[in-house]
């Protein structure tokens, strides 16, 4: 069987490779994303692994809210990250930054403003967002 030509990164993997706490997974997990930063391999950082990424560097790393979007954005830049999504999960980190909402209100104004869709919630501050 041909190996997949996109690869899924977990959580994990993710973090091992921003956070290099790890030496060994590090290593491996270096080998791919730098294959991927160059475009020779191509990978797809799900919506759900990113805002897991959000939700342990902040809560369980303590790295601040703005080196964790700029860590993530910079991965979602790489050459070979070929999400569908992309351009809209990295203006949901920039978002992010500089409000104060989660990471899963900034997808969903994000996501509802670029595919013209209504947004439902009752968050004040994210409904306030949205409007403006």
């Amino acid at each position: 069987m041909k190996e997949p030509t996109k690869k899924l990164p977990d959580t994990n993997v993710i973090l091992r490779y921003l956070l290099e706490d790890d030496p060994g997974l590090y290593k491996i997990a270096k080998e791919l994303f730098e294959k991927v930063r160059v475009g020779d391999e191509k990978a797809i950082i799900l919506e759900g692994v990113l805002v897991e990424c959000v939700y342990v560097l902040l809560k369980f790393y303590k790295v601040p809210k703005e080196e964790t979007a700029a860590k993530l954005k910079g991965l979602l830049h790489y050459k070979g990250i070929v999400n569908d999504d992309k351009e809209e999960l990295i203006e949901a980190l920039t978002v992010f930054t500089g409000k104060n909402i989660d990471i899963v209100d900034c997808i969903l104004f994000v996501k509802a403003r670029h595919n013209k869709m209504a947004l439902f919630s009752f968050d004040e501050k994210l409904n306030k967002l949205y409007r403006s």
